[in-house]
């Protein structure tokens, strides 16, 4: 578990699953290379995944919570933990955007990976019509490296230092 200035995060658990459900929507996705799971047997399926990942220490989702009130606020993860470039994600729920927990998140999780793993550095596709994720990435000193044609979106893959 880590924590930053209003924050507190982490690894996912079963105990989440619920509340971190509840939030997943079409529009929270609409910039995700990822759909809503389909029912909550689909969402189990997927997070059990992340209890197997987590446990090996290949791939971490942590949950993002209010240190305040414990509300849930999102997910945020460090991804092919064991590759020399492994990848950054965030997503925040869609009724707490716009007060900076993403960029907190991201943050607190680049210093953590930093700091525990043996990488050169972070990459962080987003959405090109993202702005709220470039800026995640740029923030982190991210370069735009290269553009991509994903399923749903046009990505930009930032490389991001370790911190």
């Amino acid at each position: 578990m880590m924590s930053s200035i209003r924050l507190q995060l982490k690894p996912f658990t079963c105990n989440d699953a619920e509340e971190c459900y509840g939030c997943i929507t079409p529009t929270l996705t609409k910039y995700m290379s990822w759909d809503p799971p389909q029912d909550r047997i689909a969402f189990e399926n997927i997070w059990r995944t992340w209890l197997i990942t987590i446990k090996d220490e290949s791939d971490w989702v942590f949950v993002i919570r209010n240190q305040l009130n414990d509300e849930f606020l999102g997910l945020v993860g460090f991804h092919q933990a064991k590759q020399s470039r492994p990848e950054l994600g965030i997503w925040i729920r869609e009724d707490r955007h716009g007060f900076g927990y993403g960029k907190e998140a991201v943050t607190a999780i680049a210093h953590w990976a930093s700091q525990h793993f043996n990488f050169e550095a972070f990459i962080y596709p987003v959405a090109i019509e993202n702005d709220a994720s470039r800026r995640i990435a740029e923030s982190l000193n991210g370069t735009p490296v290269y553009c991509s044609q994903q399923p749903k979106y046009k990505s930009m893959t930032y490389l991001i230092p370790k911190t």
